[in-house]
């Protein structure tokens, strides 16, 4: 058997305004962008690499989904980026404007430091140790 997490659905207020911050401030790549409808589109980024995971932005579009941007996991930490070298990552998102929750400390499992995306969802930056 083999299988894997191919998409990870994360509810955003507007697709472009996503966009704009997922390729611009974090470095990922726009894989996909095709529109559905009016009001839907089919919107993938992924961070630079070789993982096959993809984020698929998907725009909030009942008052239930609304009320979930930015707070998708109740307040925990939601996802997890990691890097092969995690202070120019770091670095590069404080030149970003990245706002970083809990500052780096080193782990057993690694170098990690907890950052908000644009609608408020933790993220964790880690380099884990080889």
């Amino acid at each position: 058997m083999n299988q894997h997490i191919a998409h990870i659905a994360l509810v955003v207020k507007n697709y472009d305004e996503a966009i704009e911050f997922y390729t611009e401030k974090l470095n990922f790549t726009l894989i996909e962008d095709t529109k559905l409808s009016e009001t839907k589109r089919w919107v993938m980024v992924k961070p630079k690499g070789d993982g096959q995971c993809c984020l698929l932005l998907a725009q909030a579009a009942t008052d239930e989904q609304k009320s979930r941007v930015g707070n998708q996991t109740g307040g925990r930490v939601f996802l997890f980026l990691y890097t092969d070298d995690f202070w120019r990552d770091y670095n590069n998102m404080l030149l970003q404007k990245i706002n970083f929750v809990r500052p780096p400390v080193k782990e057993v499992y690694g170098t990690v430091a907890v950052f908000e995306d644009l609608y408020g969802n933790l993220w964790d930056l880690i380099q884990p140790v080889m």
